[in-house]
């Protein structure tokens, strides 16, 4: 039986992947989201324990294992092998002495022994191995439906667009049945205009091809323009929809994905709208004309069709003979060319420390065998491509000479004209185009498919806000926040609770101050305030009602929020402040520069607040990034004050004038602060201390100090308490 291969759609989705395959393999199908979420996936990627944990979730047997190559060759597959250090492959199949791998980022492999071992084994001479069996509860699951490719959701782009459509096919149509002509006009001159010595005829030809060739090219010229109208929508409004979508997202989904995964996504609707406008129409255009000219052929002469048709068959299998070695040797020169990548950036970032330790030599022999491997691949894939092109190109031509001298013979037997012929030559011609074109389809057809799963796997996603959910739009008299019982770890097997079994109320109206050595979990509660993560066990409450039930958008409204890593846009400062008001205002923002004192640093700008800044603007220190950003949350007037480490890049000067001005803004607010820098809290209302995820304190400043315990240790040196 075949092993079902599965591509991996994002970078660190290879351990999910591999087990998709396997579960395939043993007759059950999961989509790789729920692999992804069984498998607690994070933007690390998982572990082996992630993988077993998922496996057997979903009814396998696993053990995690150390094997050496002896070893390995008596285990079942298939099984996960832990690969490169850093990835993870599925082995299917061991036969004299080639190893099997199905590869989630590669695609299917073949490997030699000395290549396998020095990819999956370690400095010990054995490698890490994930063995799978399957137990009676995993045939009891039921087939997920895949992340099937549905073709409809992007025909409906083109449907918008249907009269262009029509008009380009038109187009198509009319530039086939020119094209058709010329052949019979060729065939004309020769049999008419030259046996005749007629040359008004040859003229009247010539000036009758002369006007096909401008109506081609004029036809040419609108179907471009038509083409590029229709891709530029399709893609526009393909890029719009998947923008609406993410947007749509939690935000839990963007600490799990790489932004190039991200990237690669937005991406991929360049290629989709490639293959819909460019490729296919293309290809239908080709395989129209290949239709239309095989029977013009075959109308000619149809022991030369037949050889054409044979011919052309060969090339296309040899031509494809050749993808499953090139594939083979690009997958061997990858190791190759990631060590060469990282020889270079250690050459030149370490030159300190290769000269101190006068080790120069020794560094460029390294580089220097890491090159001459390269040059050992790169001689193997020219020879590869010699043998393809010469073996393609001897197809061609003997196919050229052969189909000549079929027609010479032909006209000297009497059974075709000598014009019959020059047409044949210049049809066989126009054949040899589609073909080729055919052979790209193919490989734009396989990359659209991707690119469509992943594109399709977002849309698939739930929303932050369910349609079909009944949301509260209006907070409750009662704004005080209350903690239940709030357990949360974050994605990843074997990962300690960040929080647990937390009891908190932050009362309405009030400062509560959130302190506690790093690790300790201050910044996992505001994000769960915040609604970035749903907690594992326990809930939150805004007066009496779940916060779960209010609309996002509602609860961020009133919510004023200043993170550790606050994003600044590339803006103006005004439109940095005034985040979501195209038209911001002007006493409100005055207010947001005073009290986040950035009035001075404003004024001293040529184009005050109209002076650009984030990445590509003016450069900003980091204490004056963080003034943007408690400015922003100062302009917003909200109920609700988060602030996250806010002024622990401030001096001292700037911060007791800041911490001055927002003591006056907070009032009537609830407020929670999380800060290392305690003086920035020894004022609030409530002071929390965490331990390990655990609260261990709770009090005022000067109840805390009383006391002696963890806090009094946090603050006496930065206060100077007494011992």
């Amino acid at each position: 039986m075949r092993f079902q291969f599965y591509k991996q759609p994002d970078q660190m989705d290879c351990g999910p992947t591999c087990l998709r395959m396997i579960a395939r393999h043993y007759g059950r199908n999961f989509t790789v989201q729920t692999l992804r979420r069984l498998c607690e996936i994070n933007k690390e990627g998982v572990s082996l324990l992630g993988i077993s944990d998922a496996a057997e979730k979903i009814g396998f047997r696993s053990m995690g294992v150390k094997l050496n190559a002896a070893q390995l060759k008596d285990a079942e597959l298939p099984c996960i092998l832990h690969w490169r250090q850093n990835h993870f492959v599925v082995l299917y199949n061991i036969k004299k002495h080639k190893y099997y791998l199905a590869d989630p980022a590669d695609g299917m492999v073949v490997l030699n022994e000395a290549d396998f071992n020095r990819n999956w084994q370690s400095d010990a001479g054995s490698g890490i191995v994930l063995l799978l069996s399957p137990t009676p509860d995993f045939y009891e699951q039921e087939n997920e439906k895949g992340n099937e490719v549905r073709w409809s959701f992007l025909l409906r782009y083109l449907i918008t667009y249907r009269k262009l459509v029509i008009q380009l096919f038109f187009g198509l149509g009319i530039g086939s049945m020119l094209q058709l002509i010329a052949p019979f006009l060729t065939q004309s001159i020769v049999d008419i205009g030259i046996n005749t010595r007629n040359l008004n005829f040859i003229y009247i030809v010539l000036f009758a091809q002369i006007a096909l060739i401008i109506g081609r090219v004029s036809v040419d010229f609108i179907r471009s323009w038509i083409l590029l109208h229709i891709s530029t929508r399709v893609n526009i409004s393909i890029l719009t929809d998947f923008l609406i979508k993410l947007m749509k997202l939690p935000i839990g989904y963007f600490d799990t994905k790489m932004t190039g995964d991200i990237m690669q996504r937005m991406s991929d609707q360049k290629k989709i709208e490639g293959f819909l406008t460019g490729s296919t129409l293309s290809t239908l255009f080709s395989m129209f004309n290949l239709l239309v000219f095989s029977v013009v052929l075959a109308y000619y002469n149809a022991t030369i069709f037949f050889v054409f048709a044979v011919s052309s068959t060969l090339y296309t299998i040899w031509i494809t003979l050749f993808l499953k070695r090139r594939r083979a040797l690009n997958y061997k020169s990858f190791e190759v060319s990631a060590k060469n990548q990282g020889s270079i950036v250690q050459l030149i970032g370490g030159m300190q420390e290769i000269k101190l330790n006068n080790c120069e030599q020794q560094k460029r022999w390294e580089w220097e065998h890491i090159q001459a491997r390269l040059f050992k691949f790169s001689v193997k894939s020219l020879a590869l491509s010699q043998y393809q092109q010469g073996g393609a190109t001897f197809i061609n031509e003997g196919k050229n000479i052969l189909i000549t001298f079929l027609s010479a013979q032909a006209v000297i037997s009497g059974n075709l004209t000598l014009g019959a012929m020059v047409a044949v030559q210049s049809i066989v011609g126009q054949l040899s185009s589609p073909i080729e074109q055919l052979l790209g389809f193919i490989q734009g057809f396989q990359d659209a498919k991707i690119s469509l799963e992943r594109l399709n796997e977002i849309h698939q996603m739930d929303d932050e806000e369910p349609v079909g959910k009944e949301w509260s739009h209006t907070l409750p008299e009662n704004k005080s926040l209350t903690l239940n019982n709030l357990t949360f770890s974050y994605p990843g097997a074997g990962n300690e609770p960040v929080l647990e079994n937390i009891e908190l109320v932050i009362p309405h109206g009030k400062t509560t101050a959130i302190v506690g050595m790093s690790g300790s979990g201050k910044t996992t509660i505001i994000k769960l305030l915040l609604r970035f993560y749903e907690p594992q066990k326990g809930d939150i409450k805004v007066g009496g009602q779940q916060i779960g039930n209010i609309a996002f958008k509602t609860w961020r409204g009133q919510c004023g929020v200043v993170m550790q890593d606050g994003f600044i846009f590339s803006d103006t400062i005004e439109r940095n402040i005034a985040v979501g008001d195209d038209y911001p205002d002007k006493a409100k923002l005055r207010h947001a520069v005073k009290v986040a004192n950035i009035q001075d640093f404003i004024d001293g700008l040529p184009l005050g607040l109209n002076t650009m800044i984030g990445a590509e603007g003016n450069g900003i220190s980091q204490g004056q990034r963080q003034r943007m950003l408690i400015a922003r949350a100062v302009y917003k007037d909200p109920h609700y004050i988060f602030f996250d480490e806010a002024t622990n890049a401030l001096d001292a000067n700037n911060e007791r004038v800041i911490m001055d001005n927002l003591t006056r803004f907070f009032e009537g607010r609830t407020v929670v602060i999380v800060a290392h820098r305690l003086s920035t809290v020894s004022n609030a209302d409530n002071i929390i201390v965490l331990d390990k995820g655990r609260i261990i304190e709770q009090g005022t400043h000067n109840q805390l100090t009383a006391l002696k315990g963890d806090y009094y240790k946090l603050v006496r040196n930065q206060l100077e308490l007494g011992t």
